[in-house]
């Protein structure tokens, strides 16, 4: 299920959020594999809207390798080419391992736990939900709490691995 979005302010909020928790989130999982019995490995995956063709999706692939490989007077031009497509969600994943126990974590699912109140993470990523933005997370003039967003995002993940036993 992906969060949607329907005010500006909440949109703006939501943007001054999602790198910083994302950030503090790859943090707390570290430590929390460190003194856990479980082996993890970090995954990027995409997931295409259901009505982008093979052939499109096809056409952003090779631009995207031609961009890599491109000199800097190309790169505007196969930017301006990409522009014009659809463009796949990246899907970031900890990989979990232990013994013969495998268990996959959509990273995106965990961080809109932290930036939004009420959220629950579910596999559907096709449906959409109404979010609101958890403003505990900021400070009373707009900027980030790193404080309350270090004891949320670290509950979070002791949440995460509590459930793993």
């Amino acid at each position: 299920m992906k969060p949607r979005i329907t005010d500006a302010t909440a949109w703006h909020q939501a943007e001054l959020l999602m790198q910083p928790v994302f950030i503090r989130l790859i943090d707390n999982l570290r430590k929390a594999l460190d003194e856990s019995s479980w082996t993890g490995t970090y995954r990027e995956d995409v997931v295409w809207a259901e009505d982008v063709s093979p052939a499109e999706r096809q056409q952003v692939i090779q631009l995207q390798q031609q961009f890599a490989a491109a000199a800097p007077a190309a790169k505007a031009a196969i930017e301006a080419e990409l522009a014009k497509l659809p463009q796949p969600t990246p899907i970031y994943s900890l990989c979990l391992q232990q013994g013969d126990r495998t268990l996959t974590i959509d990273l995106w699912q965990v961080c809109y736990q932290i930036c939004f109140k009420n959220y629950s993470p579910v596999v559907n990523w096709a449906d959409a939900v109404d979010v609101e933005i958890d403003m505990s997370l900021l400070d009373q003039f707009g900027d980030v709490d790193w404080q309350r967003l270090d004891a949320k995002t670290r509950h979070i993940v002791e949440q995460v691995f509590a459930s793993l036993a």
